[in-house]
């Protein structure tokens, strides 16, 4: 045991010197290491003493003579494409001269003014007024569009002109001029009418531009996008610039994919003026419209409101001055196919029909002798022609007046009209007994049906500036003039009262059932005709059919991302009785196709079957009796794709202008669908690329 001790000291006494020798060298190279950081602290210490006490004044300065500014940079407005693809309206970028308001900036704006001037052929007043015009913006717009020269020399001389820059700008513009310019709108500067909503409320910035009507208005938030800063290093002198990078940067506006298709649009545009400038009525038409609906979507495939406009009128610099006259004469600015409603004649003759039958008034059996004319009351009304015995569906073929004056005198319970007599309440009440119950019921039947398919009510379609319709009465105690239908009230009081006091005649009930006492918009009665056509389910017409990523495509592929689309909305489904329905669809298939079809002779030749209606309306226009040209129609007959619905105020019958119109339209849709045509007749889907020499967009302003 002792000797293992004594073994182990003298191993320990051996390995000691070694150990020692190791801790020795690390402790050297730690001192070495200690000493480079040491000195490194020191030379710090030692900088920075300099700097404070020997450049200290010149930092300090340099410090409170430089600001941090955030210019806005506002973002490109999103595209607008049709159905196919097809750009409709873009930003085109061009170079802008700008000034930014600087700190200290003001005191060299006489200065700047002078030095510019000349580059620009413009005078230092003008430049200082337009300053003075944009006072309140962060930058200032002096020039737009500038040439390589203009742009040479504000490079050229940027040490001299403090807070002026070369920026790269755009104004928006509509690719084929007027074509669907009352679908796509247009944009301008906010206004001060504008700026509590937009500036105040929303947020804009008073220089950006918003969209003014159409698409563009409807989808502004859409479109618009979001404002990005530049920020900038400024000296105090306002004398330079250094531009630090984007915080944020801006993000450009959605991009959207319409339901137009741009093919039927110019199609139906066309078709409008070819009618206008071959019509016996020519001087008469002052205005017209023409929509198409996917009968399937709800989609809107052509709307077109006459006179037309360019939307880029107002938004490239200089052209409007030169359009202001015909824009404020010609009633360009409004959309007539979702305003000015105007009486519908004889179209609504397939929805009172329906009625007729639903209230008993008429059974799927009825047939009428139909003379020349019957007195109603006091007054005779007329009839086109004596068309004999007429059953349900041969009335709505030949648009017999008689017809129809006996089922709407039938739903309001006056009875006996004929060509020797005037007629009488039912029940043997008195004539105001009869105004406030029978007759009254009588015509919120009536109107309440053709409501429900879509006349008379907002749409709702996803265009700015929408009307309703209009129901009316005569009133005796007015000379028998025609007055408005309170329909809601009427409905109430009836509910209520069980009476609607009011002073008509049963003239009005006859006139209601020939469509001369109400006044609808032709979306309204596109919307009628498609539900028609889809047995009763009634769709939001709509015109948004998708939203994309931003992009610059020319043409769009199916590479190119969608957010999200726009399905389509069932406002109702209407539960038919599909026999009397189907009496009113037959009733219209014959006007297109029977012989004795109001519309034979405008659709005998056409390789597909439609079925339309006719209507002709007494209207005034300037205190001058005329007569409206409507129709509506829906095609193929069997398995239908859309429908369509003219209006041509002053344009005599309607198998004279608009059925002429919606002959083309159908006629270019299925073209372009390679359907019934012979292949040699196809046509692409692209906007004609000669659209700006043609007609519809050349001759329109000439007219005015």
């Amino acid at each position: 045991m002792q000797l293992r001790r004594r073994l182990a000291r003298k191993r320990r006494r051996h390995q000691q010197p070694e150990e020692t020798i190791e801790e020795r060298s690390l402790l050297m190279r730690l001192n070495v290491i200690y000493g480079f950081v040491f000195l490194a602290f020191v030379s710090l210490i030692l900088r920075l003493g300099y700097l404070q006490v020997v450049n200290g004044p010149y930092y300090q300065t340099a410090a409170m003579t430089t600001t941090m500014q955030k210019i806005p940079v506002l973002p490109a407005r999103g595209r607008i494409y049709d159905n196919n693809g097809n750009l409709l309206a873009y930003d085109e970028p061009y170079y802008s001269v700008f000034l930014t308001q600087l700190k200290n900036v003001h005191q060299n704006l006489q200065q700047i003014s002078v030095f510019l001037a000349p580059g620009f052929n413009t005078t230092p007043d003008k430049i200082l007024k337009t300053i003075h015009q944009q006072k309140n913006y962060a930058t200032i717009r002096l020039f737009r569009n500038i040439s390589n020269q203009q742009l040479a020399f504000v490079t050229e001389n940027q040490s001299r002109l403090p807070g002026v820059t070369v920026e790269l700008d755009s104004q928006r513009r509509y690719t084929n001029a007027d074509l669907a310019g009352h679908v796509l709108g247009f944009v301008r500067p906010i206004t001060a009418q504008t700026k509590a909503h937009y500036v105040d409320k929303l947020g804009y910035l008073p220089n950006q531009k918003v969209g003014q009507s159409g698409i563009e208005l409807q989808y502004e938030k859409l479109l618009q996008g979001k404002t990005g800063y530049q920020l900038v290093k400024v000296n105090n002198k306002g004398t330079s610039m250094q531009r630090i990078g984007l915080d944020p940067a801006p993000v450009g506006g959605r991009n959207l994919q319409l339901t137009i298709d741009g093919r039927v649009q110019a199609s139906t545009q066309e078709s409008i003026m070819t009618m206008i400038d071959h019509s016996k009525y020519k001087k008469t038409i002052n205005d017209a419209a023409a929509v198409m609906l996917d009968v399937k979507t709800g989609g809107v495939l052509a709307l077109a409101s006459y006179p037309y406009y360019d939307p880029n009128w107002y938004t490239v610099a200089g052209r409007l001055k030169s359009h202001l006259h015909y824009l404020n004469t010609s009633g360009a600015q409004e959309n007539n196919v979702i305003q000015n409603p105007n009486y519908p004649g004889s179209t609504v003759k397939p929805a009172n029909l329906i009625t007729g039958l639903e209230t008993g008034a008429i059974t799927p059996g009825t047939a009428y002798y139909v003379p020349y004319s019957i007195h109603i009351s006091s007054a005779t009304k007329h009839d086109d022609a004596p068309h004999g015995f007429v059953n349900n569906v041969k009335a709505v073929a030949v648009s017999s007046d008689v017809f129809f004056y006996q089922l709407g005198l039938r739903i309001g319970g006056w009875l006996g009209a004929s060509p020797n007599y005037g007629g009488a309440p039912a029940g043997g009440v008195s004539i105001q007994t009869w105004r406030n119950t029978y007759f009254a019921r009588g015509l919120v039947k009536l109107f309440e049906g053709e409501r429900r398919l879509g006349m008379g009510q907002l749409t709702h379609i996803d265009l700015p500036g929408e009307e309703a319709g209009r129901f009316y009465m005569m009133d005796a105690r007015k000379n028998y003039a025609a007055v408005p239908f309170p329909l809601e009230k009427a409905k109430e009081d009836l509910n209520k009262q069980h009476r609607f006091v009011n002073y008509s005649t049963p003239v009005s009930l006859a006139l209601s059932a020939i469509g001369q006492e109400q006044q609808f918009t032709p979306i309204q009665l596109a919307q009628y005709v498609a539900t028609i056509a889809n047995n009763g389910t009634k769709l939001q017409p709509h015109l948004l059919k998708a939203v994309l990523e931003s992009g610059i495509e020319q043409h769009l592929t199916p590479a190119v991302k969608v957010i999200r689309t726009n399905p389509k909305k069932i406002q109702d489904k209407l539960n038919f009785n599909l026999r009397y329905l189907h009496l009113a669809q037959q009733g219209m298939y014959g006007v297109c196709n029977d012989t004795y079809g109001t519309a034979y002779a405008d659709f005998r030749s056409a390789p597909y079957k439609a079925a339309g209606k006719t209507g002709t309306a007494d209207i005034y226009l300037n205190g001058v009796h005329m007569t409206n040209s409507v129709f509506i129609a829906y095609a193929p007959y069997k398995n239908p794709q859309v429908a369509v619905a003219v209006m041509v105020p002053g344009g005599g019958y309607g198998a004279q202008s608009a059925a002429l119109v919606a002959r083309q339209m159908l006629d270019s849709y299925f073209k372009e669908q390679h359907e019934f045509f012979p292949k040699n007749q196809w046509t692409s889907s692209s906007v004609p690329s000669d659209w700006k020499l043609r007609p519809a967009y050349t001759n329109v302003e000439k007219a005015y």
